[in-house]
């Protein structure tokens, strides 16, 4: 293992010394040293064994009982070279975070003393209470037992004192109860659906992966200044609060120059994800003032996710260590940028060929073309579907502002693949697609660049926009669990997949060629796409709102309406075609959806109901009478022209007045609103009736910021926003 030192660094940029911590290691040095990746199961492991897990991990056979003993007793002895005394089934249940249970290696050894032990039964297999984690209805208290099992495609690691191994978590009656099993039928089915078309351009081709590469966009913010404001503890984010005078309007905060604070934050998350096995590459400041990005390199997207999970659980703990609160919210400042988490994704084959990049001849071509339209079919017929997979109580907040992807899922292609797709509706099937630059030009030929990437531009307002060699899906939210959108996604897509193949074959079975008949079935779809789904304007206007519904696209903002969509019979049908969801299952998640949509705006609901009337209307009544004590005073000295000696008072006490009014009002009526919306026993008419409840917080909240404006400053009880939103 690499020792990490640390030397204090001077900044030659700068007159004064800053302490920086540095590792004097190179993070290559370092790298995956707390994952039991293959240079340790090599080391640990006999080569027998090894082989056996191997063979495992690409899905060729199951382990048996001895070799997971072996594999167990190997990942014991690394474990406890590197001090660590606890295991933990490390999974992701419908609470968008993840869990563990740690137990220690100590047992009994027979004689009166303990002994550390490790066996693959411990390995493979866990009993953690369904019951106490959502599930909608498939585990009751009295039918509390759920499992957890070991996902040996994701890599064992140690955080802290304690072994975490990667595990699905299902009910006792085999119902997944978690985002990873879902995930992995879908990226099964996917690879089940796109392989045989594979095959048909490449017979080598044994596997395709699905790919993945996010990036997570936070906020931070001071842990003092965090810890005076009720909303921002209990809810992720600010209920009231007057903008800043000064925010983002500038456009400086952008790609400037990272606060030392930060950098020092954003170091540390490095160097533990270095460590973790977690490939970071990218950190920067966002457009909001505080709020950040880091992303890593590209990778399989079931282990990416997993990274996803481990990076954000890292950054709360670090950001503590630094004095920073970490804030994941999608919208926890009103008036500026949210925070989402682009999902880029791609597919790609086993012998190396990224499947939505242009290939190296018209057949590698043809192929680019088949998998980039069938991906935009399957948005095309799943719109609805996959805003659906984003949407939330947190990330409502976000979609369809003027800072973030519209609540209607269409896709961006650029000018370039436009004329491309446009070009294939009109040249003859057996045309060949052609390279420009590759080979020589002729007439008819449909030249796509060779250097793609540089000839697409980017479209901020399109949530799945085509970026070169992937779809950018910029809707998820920065605190979601990935899986969910990836898991509709990659569905959508497997499901599309086989409905082309056998459309395909039909065409094969007429006597075509393999290429005329793909090109055959691929030109009704390419022009559905075009009138439909593909649109490259400003996604913000209400024009495009219209236009949407003339296309037939969902314009849906209703987040319990949106959830509906799982359990449509379309739906269904396309999640148990693929084997990603039973009907049970999704009629389960859509009860947990709900109820926890529901919960989360009580929450909201609740804590500004309260901070307004002991926090908020007591400064203003004490303001209140601030104000006519004045008043009194003017009238004593000048009885008889007190009113327009005390004007200013005056006015703004009636004022404060009327805005307190307003305040207790609303918040009764919301208050009501609420107790009726509790007595519903149905959890979707329940989410409905907070929907409703969601919108009225937002009237509750401008009398409040009205009055920060207006209120005595040193009687304001809250920290205002210019001072949560700039790091000193």
């Amino acid at each position: 293992m690499s020792k990490l030192r640390f030397d204090v660094v001077q900044d030659a940029f700068k007159k004064k010394a800053l302490d920086v911590e540095t590792p004097v290691a190179r993070p290559s040095e370092y790298f995956g040293e707390l994952v039991f990746n293959r240079d340790k199961m090599r080391k640990y492991l006999k080569p027998s064994t090894y082989d056996a897990l191997v063979a495992c991990i690409e899905g060729d056979k199951a382990l048996d009982r001895d070799i997971a003993d072996q594999v167990a007793e190997g990942m014991k002895v690394w474990a406890m070279e590197h001090g660590v005394t606890h295991i933990t089934h490390w999974f992701q249940p419908l609470t968008e975070g993840t869990a563990e249970k740690h137990d220690s290696f100590m047992e009994y050894d027979g004689k009166g003393g303990m002994i550390e032990e490790f066996n693959g039964k411990s390995l493979f297999q866990q009993e953690p209470d369904a019951s106490s984690f959502p599930n909608g209805g498939i585990r009751a208290t009295f039918e509390a037992r759920g499992y957890t099992a070991w996902d040996p495609t994701s890599p064992v690691f140690i955080q802290g004192d304690t072994l975490c191994i990667p595990t699905v978590f299902i009910s006792y009656t085999g119902e997944a109860l978690d985002y990873k099993t879902p995930l992995k039928r879908a990226l099964k089915a996917v690879c089940d659906a796109a392989t045989p078309i594979c095959q048909m351009f490449d017979p080598n081709v044994k596997k395709v992966y699905s790919y993945l590469g996010w990036e997570q966009e936070y906020f931070l913010v001071d842990e003092d200044f965090y810890a005076a404001r009720p909303d921002l503890m209990l809810t992720g984010r600010t209920l009231m609060g007057h903008e800043s005078s000064k925010n983002q309007q500038l456009d400086d905060h952008y790609f400037g120059a990272i606060p030392s604070r930060v950098a020092a934050f954003m170091r540390d998350i490095e160097i533990a994800g270095y460590r973790l096995g977690i490939p970071l590459k990218t950190r920067h400041n966002e457009v909001a003032p505080n709020q950040f990005e880091l992303a890593p390199i590209y990778g399989e997207t079931n282990l990416s996710n997993d990274q996803n999970q481990m990076i954000m659980n890292l950054m709360n703990d670090i950001a503590r260590k630094h004095k920073f609160v970490l804030l994941l919210h999608e919208k926890p400042f009103a008036g500026i940028n949210g925070s989402g988490k682009h999902n880029n994704w791609s597919l790609g084959t086993d012998t190396g060929t990224l499947l939505l990049a242009p290939g190296k001849d018209p057949l590698g071509n043809l192929q680019f073309v088949t998998f980039f339209v069938n991906v935009l079919m399957a948005v095309q017929k799943h719109n609805a579907l996959l805003k659906a997979s984003i949407a939330t109580a947190t990330n409502a907040h976000r979609l369809g502002a003027n800072e973030a992807p519209p609540a209607i899922i269409s896709s961006f292609l650029g000018k370039t693949m436009t004329e491309v797709l446009r070009k294939l509706l009109e040249m003859p099937s057996d045309t060949p697609i052609e390279i420009a630059g590759k080979t020589g030009a002729s007439v008819g030929l449909i030249e796509i660049p060779e250097i793609f990437v540089d000839n697409t531009d980017r479209n901020r307002t399109s949530p799945f926009a085509f970026t070169g060699n992937r779809f950018e899906f910029r809707a998820v939210g920065s605190s979601a669990n990935c899986a969910g959108a990836m898991t509709t996604l990659n569905a959508a897509v497997a499901d599309q997949l086989l409905t082309f193949k056998a459309d395909v074959d039909k065409e094969i079975a007429k006597g075509k060629p393999m290429t005329e008949a793909i090109m055959d079935v691929l030109k009704p779809m390419i022009a559905d796409i075009i009138d439909t789904v593909c649109f490259d304007g400003n996604g913000y206007t209400e024009e495009w709102k219209e236009e949407a519904k003339r296309r037939g696209l969902d314009t849906e903002i209703s987040v319990p309406e949106m959830i509906k969509e799982f359990t449509k019979p379309e739906a269904v049908e396309m999640f148990t075609r693929t084997g990603v969801y039973t009907k049970a299952e999704l009629e389960a998640r859509n009860e947990v959806k709900w109820e926890m949509y529901t919960k989360k705006v009580q929450i909201e609901a609740r804590v500004l109901g309260r901070m307004a009337i002991n926090h908020i209307i007591p400064a203003a009544l004490t303001y209140k009478a601030k104000l006519l004590g004045i008043i009194t005073q003017i009238k004593d000295i000048y009885p008889d022209s007190y009113k327009e000696m005390a004007k200013t008072e005056i006015k703004l006490l009636e004022k404060v007045t009327r805005l307190v009014e307003e305040i207790q009002d609303r918040v009764s009526a919301m208050v009501e609103a609420r107790k009726a919306a509790n007595k519903i026993e149905n959890e979707y008419e329940k989410a409905k009736a907070y929907y409703d409840i969601a919108e009225s917080l937002f009237a509750i909240r401008r009398p409040i910021d009205k009055l920060e404006e207006v209120v005595d400053n040193d009687m304001w009880p809250l920290p205002k926003y210019r001072e949560l939103l700039f790091i000193s």
